[in-house]
């Protein structure tokens, strides 16, 4: 199923931008588990829309409610269910997509692959809205991966053409704008504020390390931990490009270079760098697992542009009104973190049942 991953355990996303309500459903969570719902909701918090000058104005609580698999805040065996009301639509400002799709979106394909049934309204299954709930499968799994030593931490690496300066080695999570180098990040709000006068919108690139992984999780060929990551990176809506350790920059170097070589520190086998972004063979290798993943400039924008009337088959100017953000990047961060969970947390389960 398209919006369901994993096989430990097992994550379905519902609902769309506009329905009563979007949520998710997690199978296979152990019994026994404690969640910190105040951890849990600034987690959230981070993704949630309305914040500041450089995302969408529509406001929306992203509370979410259990309806199933927790006793109080511990986990009891049941499939997790968790849901969010949405609060804050504006579904008539999506009413010209039905006859005009908007460049850089679903609705053409979606129209095409659903026969004019499919929800256009706020992008419909197709919204970025959907990550709230993949926000909270993920935010859990973060707090178990914890438990276990390991931990997930980001950056916005790069907005526009301004990258972010030093090294990622620890959270970016409580800062407001989650770079290394604020000055950069200071450089990079303008970048997004400049496009929002002109009407236009920026993409940018997002770096996740997680750290203490054992060695050992993951399978070679399909079930390689690019494999699993990539998959459910992907079904971030925005995503177009994802590079483990150097990434294509390995494609310019010699084997002497690109090859990490191995050494011993505090009686553990390591290697000397991290060009590999901690996984050989589709397996890690106790190095930080690295990857970035590059996502694009928002589709929806205030400057018109070429569509086609697929009533009238004629081309025509589309004007795009409603709420949406200059720059996806910044809320993005903590969706890139949850999908990184799920999937490294996944592998766990699968070795621990070995």
């Amino acid at each position: 199923m398209s919006s369901s991953y994993g096989q430990n355990i097992r994550l379905t996303i519902f609902g769309q931008s506009h329905s009563p309500a979007i949520g998710v459903t997690l199978e296979g969570l152990p019994a026994g588990q404690q969640i910190d719902m105040e951890a849990l909701q600034r987690f959230l918090k981070r993704r949630a829309p309305g914040q500041n000058a450089y995302s969408t104005p529509r406001k929306e609580a992203d509370l979410p409610e259990f309806v199933s698999g927790v006793v109080g805040d511990v986990t009891c065996g049941a499939p997790l269910t968790a849901m969010i009301r949405n609060t804050n639509t504006r579904s008539g400002d999506y009413s010209n997509l039905v006859q005009t799709p908007r460049p850089g979106h679903a609705d053409y394909t979606a129209q095409v692959k659903y026969h004019g049934a499919q929800d256009y309204a706020g992008g419909g299954h197709f919204s970025g809205r959907l990550t709230a709930p993949l926000c909270i499968a993920g935010g859990i799994c973060k707090q178990l991966l914890e438990r276990e030593g390991i931990q997930i931490i980001s950056r916005i690496a790069s907005i526009g053409g301004v990258k972010d300066q030093g090294e990622l080695t620890a959270s970016t999570a409580e800062k407001e704008f989650p770079v290394v180098d604020d000055a950069c990040g200071e450089a990079m709000k303008n970048c997004i504020a400049e496009a929002r006068a002109d009407g236009d919108s920026v993409g940018g690139v997002i770096e996740v390390a997680v750290l203490g992984l054992p060695v050992g999780l993951g399978d070679p060929m399909f079930d390689g931990m690019e494999n699993r990551i990539a998959s459910i990176v992907f079904g971030i809506p925005a995503v177009k490009g994802l590079e483990f350790g150097s990434g294509f920059d390995v494609a310019a170097m010699r084997g002497s270079e690109n090859n990490d070589c191995f050494t011993v520190k505090d009686g553990k086998v390591c290697t000397e760098t991290n060009h590999a972004g901690g996984i050989l063979g589709g397996i890690t290798n106790g190095m930080p697992l690295t990857f970035r993943a590059a996502v694009k400039p928002t589709p929806s924008i205030g400057k018109p542009q070429q569509s086609v009337n697929l009533e009238t088959m004629q081309v025509e100017t589309l004007n795009i009104v409603g709420r949406h953000d200059p720059c996806i990047v910044p809320r993005a961060v903590p969706c890139m973190e949850a999908a990184a969970a799920i999937a490294v947390y996944d592998a766990l389960l699968e070795e621990k049942k070995g």
